[in-house]
């Protein structure tokens, strides 16, 4: 009984609840797809991304890393960050070319089920993201999910149809795609821990990104989006460099 009781501790529990409520976010988007509420479904997508930060924190802040638990995070980011965003694009882009757009959400799909399998089977050494290395290989499928979701931002603030044109949204399926099976490193927030003297500054920047949330969502959004990605080519350089080093050692 004492052993049943442990196995149900909260601090088992949260890490996982956190992960499925990420999973119910993911398919309240495709509901809200449904409807053909566009901002609902990307705001569900925005919550889940949220669960899918406050997991892993959860999990480690309470010493509950499990296999198990990396196993429900992986099914629930598949649900969220692969067949969701798909799903939703298609439906609000890509259906206007029939079979085609299908297709292209498919192989969005596929390769988020590609990019998550190898987060698995390799160990945090192989996939490149440790306290001394903070890149993952590869783009994460919450920042694919978001770059797919970019030219619908966009059209909520400057509407318009261009953006909704399936051959933009077909792009993104091609680009967002390509990074997540590639093998490029690409920077994590995992293991950036500030120093103790500049977290003082950290929160008050994240109380100010969260204003910024709440009163200017979509530009929000757009901006980290547009910044995240201009990261990865100065984590390229830097992987670069830590190899060069690495060799010359």
């Amino acid at each position: 009984m004492a052993e049943r009781l442990e196995e149900l501790s909260v601090g088992r529990v949260v890490p996982s609840a956190l992960t499925l409520l990420g999973l119910c976010s993911g398919i309240t988007a495709i509901r809200f797809a449904l409807d053909g509420n566009w901002p609902a479904a990307v705001a569900a997508i925005i919550f889940a991304m949220l669960f899918d930060m406050l997991d892993g924190r959860a999990a480690r802040f309470l010493g509950a890393d499990t296999r198990f638990g990396a196993q429900l995070d992986s099914l629930a980011d598949l649900v969220s960050f692969g067949v969701a965003p798909g799903i939703l694009v298609f439906m609000w882009s890509l259906s206007r070319m029939g079979n085609a757009g299908w297709v292209a959400a498919l192989i969005f799909c596929a390769c988020s089920a590609i990019r998550l399998a190898r987060f698995n089977v390799q160990s945090v050494r192989d996939e490149g993201s440790s306290p001394a290395n903070p890149y993952f290989t590869g783009l994460p499928t919450p920042a694919a999910a978001g770059l797919l979701l970019l030219p619908m931002l966009l059209s909520f603030q400057l509407g318009g149809e261009i953006f909704r044109n399936p051959l933009f949204s077909g792009a993104m399926i091609a680009i967002s795609s390509c990074l997540m099976v590639s093998q490029i490193p690409t920077p994590s927030i995992k293991y950036m821990r500030p120093a103790r003297q500049h977290r003082l500054i950290v929160w008050g920047f994240l109380g100010l990104l969260a204003g910024f949330m709440i009163t200017w969502p979509w530009i929000t959004l757009t901006v980290g989006m547009v910044i995240y990605l201009s990261s990865i080519p100065f984590g390229i350089a830097l992987q670069a460099r830590r190899q060069r080093a690495h060799a010359r050692d």
